[in-house]
């Protein structure tokens, strides 16, 4: 049926939503400015959940088997880029890790300390699965370092006392799927460059649900992580194409999860995916 010509005047499309607009005409050089000026706006709303992911706390406690092994008593260590108010940072050190968020907002990083002083003197609830793991002996540490994942100048701020560098475990969520699709081929090259030979990136791969030619952030990403990481693409899909079981690109995933638990914005849809470097 053809619409007439009164029909489509009366037609009033969604407005773009305040990411969307926030971002519109922004190049690559600009992306980092854009969330810190969200951030001293105080707008950290437009993406805060409030607690440390579900997912990932059902994952590191329920899995550990798909974490590396500790040599010789050294705690693994973690990395979460755009770690926000710090929840997940937090949480993985209450669970023996030694943390590290990036964030390219001082306003962020000044945040996420507070989170920190206060949560790991007295841990909420929502740190820990319904399971009782609320006892680890001794948390690790968090340090909160300011810098843009793309440059390295940020990365002796991580180097721990006896130089070990590199990540045992680097976990996405909503990196990712706020960068440029351009961006993306780049985002997965620094992922190799700061994950150890041994280690695992753990994706919440969100949103699953939006389609991928509709402009973001958040922009969605199903495909993209298989693109990216199992085939070695550069992560600019327009449709969704069938993933094998292997691929040709330097990541193995080893594992693919619906998780139980999700933040609501993608409870339902969310897939948890697990990778490690190809020997």
């Amino acid at each position: 049926m053809v619409a007439s010509n009164n029909s489509m005047a009366n037609f009033n499309p969604v407005p773009p939503g305040r990411l969307v607009t926030h971002f519109t005409n922004r190049d690559r050089e600009l992306q980092s400015a854009g969330w810190s000026e969200l951030w001293d706006m105080g707008q950290s709303d437009l993406w805060d959940r409030g607690i440390p992911s579900p997912a990932l706390v059902d994952f590191v406690e329920s899995r550990p088997r798909l974490l590396p092994r500790r040599e010789g008593g050294r705690r693994l260590r973690a990395l979460v880029p755009g770690c926000g108010k710090g929840y997940d940072p937090v949480m993985l050190a209450l669970h023996g890790f030694n943390a590290y968020g990036l964030e390219v907002s001082q306003t962020a990083i000044d945040t996420a300390n507070a989170y920190a002083t206060t949560e790991l003197a007295h841990p909420t609830v929502f740190n820990f699965a319904e399971t009782d793991n609320r006892h680890v002996d001794q948390p690790g540490t968090v340090k909160f370092v300011r810098g843009d994942l793309f440059q390295r100048d940020w990365e002796v701020g991580c180097v721990a006392e006896d130089g070990t560098q590199g990540f045992d475990l680097i976990y996405d969520y909503t990196f990712l799927c706020a960068l440029l699709p351009e961006m993306r081929k780049d985002w997965a090259r620094r992922i190799r460059e700061l994950l150890t030979p041994s280690g695992v990136l753990v994706c919440l791969e969100f949103p699953l649900y939006k389609d991928l030619k509709s402009v973001g952030p958040p922009w969605g990403v199903k495909g993209v992580y298989w693109n990216l990481l199992g085939e070695g693409g550069d992560g600019l899909i327009q449709e969704l194409a069938g993933a094998s079981d292997t691929g040709h690109g330097p990541f193995e995933r080893v594992a693919y999860i619906k998780p139980p638990r999700s933040y609501k914005a993608g409870q339902g849809t969310d897939m948890l995916s697990v990778w490690a470097l190809k020997k």
